[in-house]
This record gives C-alpha cells, structure tokens and sequence, in this order.
C-alpha cells in the first residue's frame, strides 16, 4: 500500500453558520475557500430547526455542487455545516464523505471532523464486539457511536462525555436540527475560528479564508477543549476540559505548509509567518546565488523572505497549472508523479545559466522535489541550492497530516550529505527546529513537533495507519467466507 501514498495530504476543512437565510450558499462559498484542505471529497447538511439534510459528493466543491443544478436550492436552510476531505483515516470513498448523517434517540445529527482519532481502532473494536454496525471506514463514525450511546444520552451534557473518550487530534463541527456545536482537542493541534457575518450571523471555520469568502469578521480562536455553541440566543460557549492545565500543541506544519495565506490561525497570519521562516533561513543558510525562485504555491512567502533577507533577486523560475490539483491530492501515486510536470513548469529564461536559490516549504519523500530539480538542469541552472523553510521530516504524523511511513521519509536515515547527493543539488539548507519557533509568535512549547523530533504529545501506544480499518474489514470478510 505504501507505493500509492502521496507525499504529503491535508486534514480537512470545516465551516458551519447559523441564523442566516443565505447559509447554504455561504457555505458553498466558504468551502470552495477551503478546497486547499482536500479535493477527495465534498458535503453541506442544513437544518430548518426540525429536521436535517444532507448532499455529499466525491470531487471537488465545483464538482459535487454542480453549476446550473438544483442541489443548493433543495438544500436552502437557515442552518448549515459543510466539510471538504483529505483522507487521513478510511479510504477515499463516498461512504467516507463528510458531513456524515446518523440518527439516535435525540433525533438527528450531522458531524465534519478535522484530525485524527488514536483511539478509534480500539473504540471501534468494544462497538462491534456488542454489535453495533459501521457505515464507514472513516474514524469520525466512532463519533455518532459514543453520541448514541445510552449512557452517554443521559447525561445532562453528552457531548462533553463523548469528547472526553476520544484521544489524538479533533476540530468538529455538530449539526443538530436547532443548533451548530463547535468543539476543539484540548492540546488545540488543528485550528478553529469563530467568525460573524455583518448581519450578525455566526460561523465556525478551519481558517479565517472561509470568512474572507462570505464578508465575515473573525471574533476570535475556539479554544482548546471549548465547546461553543450556535443557536437562536447567539455564541455561548463551555470547557471540557478546565483552561489552562494542558499546554497546546498547535501544529505547526498548518503555519508552514497547509493553511492559505491570507489565513489568521494560532493567532499570526500564515503569509506573514512564512515570510519570516525565510527570512531566519536566509540567515541560517546564505548561499551565493543570482536569483531566488520558490516552489509555488506554499513556497513562495519563504521564498520572499529568503530574498529580502538575502538581497538576491526574486523571481519566478517555476509556474503552477491551477488547472491541477496540488500533486499530493491524487491518492495515486504513480498518477501524481506523472502530473508533476503538469503542475510546475520551468520558466527557462530565469534560471538558464544562472545560480539559482529554490525555496520550498518542506520535502518528504524527496521523489517530487528531485524531479523539480532535474527539470532545471535540463533548462540550464548553472548551480541550484535547495533551501527548506521547516527542519528535515524524520517521524510520521498521527494527529491528522498523513505523511508515509517513517521509512519512507527522505531524511529519516539519510543525513544532509546524503540528501543532498540523491536530489542532486550544490548544497542544501533546512530551518533549524529553534529557529523556525523562534520565528512563532506563541511560547516554543506551545507547538507540537513531533514529525522533526519524534517527541509525541499524545502518547502513540499502538500503530495507525490509514487504511487499517479497511484492512480489518476485509480480514473480517475473509474469515466470514471461509466459515
């Protein structure tokens, strides 16, 4: 299975409104600006205060909601959540797609989550042993599980009983027939934002983009292990966990590579952050060159902090097709690698003859970012140093990024000498893990680092992967045909 991961995948993007006559279309709009965080799959369930409706689709937002179709007047609803999905748990399939829509004894209710649930192989494995039936692969169905509970629906708040048994990364955005619940992990490792229309309609979203998209204000982060909650008397919000007594962890791949650059998350605006990574990488890496180029899209804020630091001349040396996809968004491997050249092309005339400074965000496995380099030696660079705006990826991600596994990571046994030799360039520079926190306006210890460190903040007692629980039901089919 390893051969058709892609380098590097999103964690999904979520938005919910509540109390606007226009909900349904903003959310449309709102996840067309969240389309960055997953191609694989699309969704938007909408209430009227009584009963709850659902459209998902697999594709793009454009694709799913097609132009000159009826599918977001059917849907028109004052009350509305949407998702868009990169699988990091369960296969690329509709059964997977979000929001996901299940019915128990409080009625209706529709869930979109952003992460990665640790914990769900095993809680899924207690569900199934008494019997209880999955429609999906996907973690966030042990969601609707622990909500439908009886001993959970009895309590006076369950949702703060189904959110403290589960472990790993969360942002998730609830649906009920009369309100919008928003809740966020207590160590706050993917981003959520609160945001207000001008007419005064609250919303919730992934990253502030979403608010751009609608003419909405950010009001503020939710905070981690808050619950804040949408309904006809405003935003009222409460904790599942007591603030302050477990220290965030942030992820900080979100700042460096994931979220769009006109996005506020963890308090600093991504663009701006990225610019400094450059900057300090400038300092801690100079090379003697004629011209910086990035690798577009996420490399180009690094990229400008590098030359203004530097003094050495910005330009474009590489140009994106934004008629394809980000090349990680094809689960198949051996496709991505083939639409890489479709993606990125050389401008010839910058880099022919030149020395040349190429500024990417980060490199995973290496074989994407040794292709980009082969294709500018066939265009003429006379020199090209590779400079890298986060510290080499050692260790695999649990918490909602789905990197391959620790093996298959460029630098998780290669040192720079190495690396350098098998993306045959002049010299190569990663960021320092100090200086790139020191480039973070939150303490140092407010970030989780374990893909560089393999220091994990929530401990990793057993082994996850992504398509265990497809392999688990196909053991599972296996045994059955046999008996």
């Amino acid at each position: 299975m390893s051969e058709t991961l892609p380098e590097k995948k999103e964690s999904c993007g979520l938005f919910g409104i509540y109390g606007d006559e226009d909900a349904v279309d903003k959310a449309y709009l709102a996840l067309h600006s969240l389309q960055h965080r997953g191609q694989e799959s699309a969704g938007i369930a909408s209430s009227d205060g009584e009963e709850i409706q659902l459209y998902t689709g697999m594709g793009t937002v454009r694709r799913v909601f097609r132009a000159g179709s009826t599918i977001l007047s059917k849907l028109a609803n004052p009350i509305a959540i949407g998702h868009v999905r990169y699988s990091t748990t369960g296969g690329s399939k509709s059964s997977n797609s979000q929001p996901l829509l299940s019915e128990y004894s409080r009625g209706q209710v529709a869930v979109a989550h952003n992460g990665n649930l640790i914990n769900a192989g095993l809680l899924r494995d207690e569900y199934e042993a008494y019997g209880s039936i999955f429609k999906s692969t996907s973690d966030t169905e042990i969601i609707t599980h622990l909500l439908a509970k009886p001993s959970h629906v009895s309590k006076p708040d369950p949702l703060v009983h189904v959110l403290i048994h589960l472990q790993g990364a969360y942002s998730l955005v609830f649906l009920f027939s009369d309100c919008i619940e928003a809740a966020r992990d207590p160590f706050g490792i993917r981003p959520l934002c609160i945001g207000r229309t001008v007419a005064g309609a609250y919303c919730v979203a992934s990253e502030t983009c979403a608010f751009d998209a609608i003419d909405a204000e950010l009001v503020r982060e939710v905070e981690p292990g808050e619950i804040v909650r949408l309904d006809k008397n405003g935003l009222t919000s409460r904790f599942f966990v007591e603030p302050g007594t477990i220290t965030p962890a942030h992820c900080i791949f979100e700042h460096i590579y994931f979220a769009k650059q006109n996005s506020t998350i963890f308090g600093e605006n991504v663009h701006e952050f990225r610019k400094k990574l450059g900057r300090q990488l400038a300092i801690e890496h100079p090379a003697d060159a004629d011209v910086v180029i990035p690798v577009p899209d996420s490399g180009i804020s690094a990229a400008l902090g590098f030359a203004e630091q530097s003094k050495i001349p910005f330009d474009m040396g590489l140009v994106r097709s934004h008629y394809v996809g980000r090349t990680f968004i094809s689960p198949d491997q051996k496709l991505r690698e083939m639409t890489v050249n479709l993606k990125l092309q050389v401008v010839k005339d910058v880099v022919r003859g030149k020395r040349v400074v190429v500024v990417d965000d980060s490199i995973v496995r290496g074989t994407t970012t040794k292709g980009k380099i082969k294709a500018l030696r066939q265009a003429g660079a006379k020199e090209i140093h590779m400079r890298v705006s986060c510290p080499p990826i050692r260790y695999p991600c649990f918490y909602g990024v789905d990197f391959p596994t620790k093996k298959e990571l460029l630098a998780s046994n290669r040192n720079l000498d190495e690396i350098k030799d098998f993306l045959d360039v002049d010299t190569i520079g990663y960021i320092s893990l100090e200086g790139q926190l020191g480039c973070a306006t939150l303490p140092k210890d407010h970030y989780c680092t374990a893909c560089w460190t393999g220091e994990y903040r929530i401990p990793i007692d057993i082994a996850v992967n992504k398509f265990a629980m497809e392999r688990y039901q196909m053991r599972m089919f296996d045994e059955g045909d046999e008996a």
